[in-house]
């Protein structure tokens, strides 16, 4: 195919599909291509993802943190504790352990959102601060952005 082939294909918007499963390494795709933006922009090709976990016996996960550092900023995108787990100080000892990971990455930040129905206020007593409040998302809730400084 050449250049004017995939110009014009990818002019033509009524091929979009919407998914709605999409495969992982699509996903992951997308994601690499932001970086790589990011990376043309910044000059910052520091980045990592993180991922922590608490597995049982049978190797299933029970609690886990995932996010990414890059830049000087560590990102927490998902923190989970099994129903079985909670109220047990595991929150805890993820966020401070990713807090740990960050700091020897060098990072100079940390940064999260949490719904208002979720925990803002575990976050905020370990030490993380709001910086925006998105009002009535979702439906009746708020979305929550924190960041916390590794000074």
């Amino acid at each position: 195919m050449t250049a004017s082939d995939m110009k014009e294909r990818l002019m033509d918007t009524e091929h979009l599909v919407i998914e709605i499963h999409p495969a992982v390494e699509d996903v992951r795709f997308l994601e690499d291509r932001l970086y790589e933006y990011g990376v043309e922009q910044t000059g910052v090709d520091d980045g990592q993802w993180l991922a922590i976990f608490l597995r049982d016996d049978q190797n299933i996960i029970q609690a886990g943190l995932k996010g990414w550092t890059w830049c000087g900023s560590c990102y927490i995108q998902t923190v989970w504790v099994h129903h079985a787990w909670r109220g047990r100080g595991l929150g805890t000892k993820l966020l401070q352990a990713a807090e740990h990971e960050a700091r020897r990455r060098g990072c100079q930040q940390m940064i999260l959102t949490s719904y208002s129905f979720q925990a803002p206020g575990f976050y905020q007593k370990l030490g993380f601060e709001v910086f925006a409040v998105l009002d009535e998302h979702p439906r009746a809730h708020r979305d929550y952005h924190l960041r916390k400084w590794l000074r």
